[in-house]
C-alpha cells in the first residue's frame, strides 16, 4: 500500500471523508477515545466527524459520567466512554505510571511511593482536589520532599478522573481530580482484553504496523500480542507488514478528500509511528496547547497543510504551502461552518502563509 492508499483508509475509518450520522457516544467509542489534553478539543473533533453534532450532546455525556477525562494512552489526557475507561486504564497503567520516573521521579528522592499513592488515594476519595490542594496535603505529611513531585506521583500511580465542569462546553474550571473508580461508581476491569483493543484500534486507524499500535497506546512488546491474532496482513511500500481487520475500509486512493478542520493534537495526527499517511515529509505538529476550540490543524486533500486560529474578528488559516483557488474556496466554506459551530460573532476568514 502506498501513502495515499493509507491516507484514504485512515480518513475513511476516522469519518473524515464523509461525516457520520451516528451519535457522539458511538463515535467516541469507535475512536477508542479522543486526545483531550486541550479540554475542548473533542468538541471540534466530533464536529468535524459528525453531521449533526451539538456541544450539549458531549457535555451531557460528561456531566452524566457516561464519558470521562483522564490519563490513558501514551500517558496523556483522553476523553473516553466510561466503560472504556474501566478497560483501558488497567491496560495502560504501566505506561501512565512510568511518567513519574522522568523529571518528577528525580525530584521525589527516597519517598515511599506506595505510601504516597495510598495517602493520595485517600485524599481523592474523600473529595475531589486540585493539584495545588493535593500538593498542600502531601507537603504537610512529607515535609522533606518535593510536594509538587509527590502530587504528580499520585496522579500517575492512582487512576484518576478530571471531574466536571472541566471539559464541559460553556463552563470552566481548573483540573480537579478524584479516583476513577469513585467518579464512575464502578471498579476497573479485572482482565481487560488487549487483543480486543488492538482490533478496535485497527478499525479506527488501520491498516497499521506493530510499531503504529505501540505509538498510539504507549505500550511496548506488542508483537507477541499482534502476530498470533490471525489478522489480515498487507504490505506498505517500504515492505513493512501492516495488520488489519478483515472488514477494514480500503477506499480507492483517488477518492476525493474534503478539507477538514481538526482540533489541537487530534489523534489522527498522533497515532502512528510512521505519520507519513497524514503528515507531509519533514512536517511536524508544533502547536502549543490551548483550550482545543481556538486553534488547530487543517487537512487539505487528506494531508496536514495548514493551521487555523480563532481571533476576535474571525478565523485565520495559515497555509504551509501554496493553496489553489479551489482549495482556498473549500477551506473557506468549512471555516465558516466552524465559526458557526463555535458561536463566533464575526464570520470572516483570512489566509496567511507560514514564514
Amino acid at each position: 500500500m502506498n501513502v495515499r492508499a493509507l491516507n484514504r483508509a485512515l480518513l475513511a475509518r476516522q469519518h473524515l471523508l464523509e461525516r457520520s450520522a451516528q451519535p457522539a457516544a458511538a463515535m467516541l467509542g469507535h475512536l477508542v477515545g479522543m486526545q483531550a489534553q486541550a479540554p475542548l478539543a473533542p468538541y471540534v473533533g466530533l464536529w468535524t466527524r459528525l453531521a449533526r453534532f451539538r456541544p450539549d450532546e458531549l457535555a451531557s455525556l460528561l456531566t452524566g459520567r457516561d464519558a470521562v477525562r483522564g490519563l490513558l494512552m501514551r500517558g496523556t489526557v483522553h476523553l473516553v466512554l466510561a466503560e472504556d475507561a474501566r478497560l483501558l486504564r488497567p491496560l495502560v497503567q504501566r505506561v501512565v505510571a512510568s511518567g513519574y520516573t522522568g523529571h518528577f521521579g528525580r525530584r521525589i528522592g527516597d519517598a515511599d511511593l506506595d505510601a504516597v499513592a495510598a495517602f493520595g488515594r485517600e485524599l481523592l476519595e474523600e473529595r475531589p482536589r486540585t493539584r495545588r490542594q493535593l500538593q498542600d496535603e502531601l507537603a504537610a505529611r512529607w515535609r522533606e520532599h518535593d510536594a509538587e513531585a509527590l502530587s504528580y506521583a499520585v496522579s500517575y500511580l492512582v487512576p484518576t478522573a478530571q471531574v466536571t465542569p472541566r471539559g464541559v462546553w460553556g463552563s470552566s474550571g481548573v483540573a480537579t481530580l478524584t479516583t476513577l473508580e469513585g467518579w464512575l461508581g464502578r471498579p476497573l476491569a479485572d482482565e481487560p482484553s488487549l487483543e480486543d483493543v488492538v482490533l478496535r484500534y485497527l478499525r479506527a486507524f488501520g491498516p497499521a504496523s506493530v510499531a503504529d499500535v505501540q505509538a498510539w497506546s504507549g505500550l511496548t512488546k506488542l508483537r507477541e500480542v499482534v502476530e498470533p491474532m490471525g489478522l489480515r496482513t498487507l504490505r506498505a511500500e517500504s515492505g513493512e507488514v501492516l495488520y488489519d481487520v478483515e472488514d477494514g475500509l480500503l477506499p480507492d486512493p483517488d477518492t476525493p478528500a474534503p478539507a477538514r478542520f481538526l482540533p489541537e493534537y487530534d489523534n489522527v495526527l498522533l497515532s502512528h509511528a510512521d505519520r507519513a499517511r497524514v503528515l507531509p515529509p519533514g512536517c511536524r505538529v508544533p502547536l502549543p496547547p490551548g483550550n482545543g476550540a481556538s486553534r488547530g490543524t487543517v487537512l487539505v486533500d487528506g494531508f496536514y497543510r495548514a493551521d487555523w486560529r480563532l481571533h476576535a474578528n474571525g478565523l485565520e488559516v495559515t497555509a504551509h504551502d501554496r493553496l489553489s483557488a479551489s482549495e482556498r474556496a473549500e477551506i473557506e466554506g468549512e471555516a465558516v461552518r466552524l465559526l458557526e459551530f463555535l458561536g463566533a460573532g464575526e464570520r470572516a476568514v483570512r489566509f496567511g502563509t507560514a514564514a
